[in-house]
């Protein structure tokens, strides 16, 4: 990765500069919650202020948006930038989590589905859509976290909300694989968007694989490794 010197001057890891107030842009690692990301740099880079704009599940990668200081005032601005997204849904295969979290729960055919009965789905998730939030998601269900009661056993019931999908691209397609491109609004949840469509040809799905590739004009390809950033504080 190169450093994202749009973001940060060449002084970057100035402790007055961090404590006033910055916009670090990582490019989280599988299995790491955004937390994870959070406080590790909080050590790091000793700073006591710090936050995160837009939470990443522990399966998915790419950009994370971390403020300092008084830029953290700034977090509910950037966690309503458009998103955009890349990924690989596996159709005939189910999971309760939706992605590889949680063991395959059903499995049925998929030889009956056509290319056009795929590219026929695409419609109707574009736009201001409705979806339920994942059940292992990190939506508050009685004051407690909706994974937490999914951990549990329990079944969450979790209110439809609106959101905005700007663009759903399936960029290539070998079956049961689909790899896809999603440009999107604030609170839109991939996995239900992949469990919405599974649902929709009748078969299922799963989430493979996720990342985040941008946030509003921040890029991936500007962001930092996590192991950059830490590399001397273990």
């Amino acid at each position: 990765m190169t450093h994202c010197t749009t973001l940060l001057p060449p002084s970057w890891l100035d402790a007055d500069q961090l404590h006033a107030g910055t916009v670090l842009a990582i490019d989280k690692p599988l299995h790491w919650t955004s937390f994870d990301v959070v406080k590790k740099l909080r050590s790091a880079l000793n700073i006591k202020k710090v936050g995160h704009a837009g939470t990443l599940d522990p399966l998915a990668t790419g950009l994370l948006l971390l403020c300092t200081g008084s830029k953290t005032k700034m977090i509910h601005h950037y966690q309503g930038l458009e998103k955009v997204y890349t990924g690989e849904m596996v159709l005939g295969k189910t999971t309760p989590s939706i992605d590889l979290e949680t063991a395959f729960d059903s499995e049925v055919t998929y030889d009956h589905l056509t290319l056009a009965d795929i590219h026929q789905q695409v419609a109707p998730f574009v736009g201001t859509i409705t979806q339920v939030p994942p059940a292992y998601s990190a939506v508050k269900v009685q004051g407690k976290r909706a994974y937490e009661k999914a951990r549990q056993g329990q079944s969450p019931v979790l209110r439809p909300r609106e959101v905005f999908v700007r663009s759903l691209e399936l960029t290539d397609i070998q079956l049961p694989s689909i790899r896809f491109k999603v440009v999107c609004g604030k609170g839109t949840y991939i996995r239900s968007l992949v469990r919405d469509f599974g649902q929709q040809l009748g078969v299922g799905a799963y989430l493979k694989a996720l990342c985040r590739t941008h946030i509003g004009t921040f890029s991936l390809e500007e962001a930092y490794a996590l192991s950059a950033l830490t590399k001397s504080h273990p």
